[in-house]
């Protein structure tokens, strides 16, 4: 199945072996055993759910610190828009990003800014005609990793362009490298994410080899460094490009209403969108162009590696949304052609979910699947280590585990051998029966 590669990990020592994060991984991908979670490498798709859901904090996001900038002989910061809604009583972006650059970038540069080119590509090619639709976003690598694991069918229907983050740190490196005639290995880009799923993407980007960004740092690990850093700022340096359109991506609804396509539908929070994708393959949605589906709740303004709660951080956002608005920053938009931002690799189907390779053993294992969860409870209580009982008949099938692991089967057992026990108990054998009942 290859190496896999996960932001998200466990912290051994915090966890407590309680069922939260099994009961909301949207791919069944944690198990608890040893009174320990135990994360499903191939089926993680890195949403962060279980880092928000865990009231231990045992789960945790493997990003880049920043110290690791200095690596590089220049150092660039790629802030994504959420990164503006976290600081209250700032007066304005450019505070922000002289204040970002300052902790050792030699430049900083919007991804919204970026945001706006992808969103001109992706109007031009909404516009073509071919498309499988609804096509859906490819900016939220979770929702990308949840298609390939859960909903095979829907690969098509993925627009297939980078990401802002790529686009981003693909503009920063070119321009460095005619204004400064660096290298590409001198270049250091780090993007300034709010979720887990990006740092995964960095280190292991699943539509082209190797990723334009060099590092992800996680809002939360610099956000005291911010807060000092603001404070220190005596002038602020001109460095706000993006308009209205590209701040706003940071929200759910963002990127479809920069489309100016009326036939959009804008979903957040995992689970809503499975149960869209749901509806798409059962053909419900067919008034629908374009979804823009998101793995965090409210969009990347909900990302566990942000600080400020989600709906502080939406007013705080409208601020800038409405002060870029005034500003009309729309001149200059790069006009980059889309088939220039196109994938250069396949997204394909992780058959994760598969029972066997072979579709007779498949088969043979299905039916054994189904009987076993017939004589589960059917409580889905998480007591087994798995989100479900159907789950724990799946893994009984893989031999990973026993039917035993379910308390309410082993009761019965356990009853079934007491009740045996007593009847033994009451049988003696024959050389020490003292009754004179059958003796001639």
């Amino acid at each position: 199945m290859g190496t896999y590669f996960h932001s998200v990990t466990l912290d051994e020592e915090k966890c407590r072996g309680c069922t939260n994060c099994i009961k909301r991984c949207p791919t069944e991908a944690i198990r608890v055993r040893k009174s320990k979670a135990r994360i499903i490498d191939e089926r993680c798709i890195d949403c962060g759910e279980c880092i928000r859901i865990c009231p231990h904090h045992a789960k945790k996001a493997i990003t880049d610190p920043l110290e690791s900038v200095n690596r590089f002989r220049y150092r660039a910061a790629i802030p994504a828009p959420t990164l503006y809604s976290q600081f209250k009583e700032v007066s304005s972006r450019n505070k922000i990003l002289t204040a970002l650059k300052a902790l050792g970038f030699d430049d900083v540069y919007e991804v919204a800014r970026a945001a706006e080119v992808v969103t001109a590509a992706t109007r031009e090619l909404v516009g073509k005609p071919g498309w499988k639709k609804p096509l859906i976003s490819s900016a939220c690598p979770a929702v990308v990793r949840l298609i390939q694991v859960r909903f095979p069918g829907l690969i098509d229907n993925i627009v297939k362009l980078e990401s802002p983050m790529e686009v981003a740190a693909r503009i920063v490196k070119s321009e460095a490298a005619k204004s400064k005639g660096l290298k590409p290995e001198d270049m250091g880009v780090f993007f300034i994410t709010p979720c887990a799923a990006k740092a995964t993407s960095v280190k292991a980007p699943y539509e082209k080899e190797k990723s334009f960004v060099d590092g992800a740092i996680s809002i939360k690990d610099i956000y005291l460094k911010m807060l000092s850093s603001l404070q220190g700022v005596a002038a602020e340096e001109n460095l706000e490009q993006a308009g209205y359109e590209g701040i706003r991506w940071a929200n759910s609804g963002g990127e479809g209403l920069a489309l100016g396509n009326d036939r959009f539908l804008a979903v957040d929070g995992i689970h809503n969108v499975i149960t869209i994708f749901e509806e798409i393959e059962n053909d419900r949605l067919e008034d629908v162009e374009f979804i823009e589906a998101l793995a965090c709740t409210g969009g990347c303004l909900g990302g566990p590696l942000t600080v400020e709660n989600l709906y502080v951080a939406k007013t705080r956002l409208k601020k800038f949304i409405d002060e870029a608005k005034e500003k009309a920053v729309t001149e200059g938009i790069r006009k980059t052609p889309c088939n220039d931002l196109a994938w250069t690799g396949n997204v394909e189907y992780k058959p994760v979910m598969k029972l066997d390779s072979d579709m007779e053993k498949a088969m043979k294992k299905l039916e054994a699947l189904e009987l076993i969860n017939r004589e589960l409870p059917g409580l889905d209580c998480g007591a087994c280590g798995a989100p479900s009982c159907r789950a724990l008949a799946e893994d009984i099938v893989r031999e990973i585990a026993n039917e035993a692991d379910c308390i309410f089967k082993l009761r019965e057992k356990v009853r079934d051998l007491a009740t045996q026990m007593m009847e033994l108990e009451a049988k003696m054998p024959p050389v020490m029966d003292k009754s004179t009942e059958n003796v001639k």
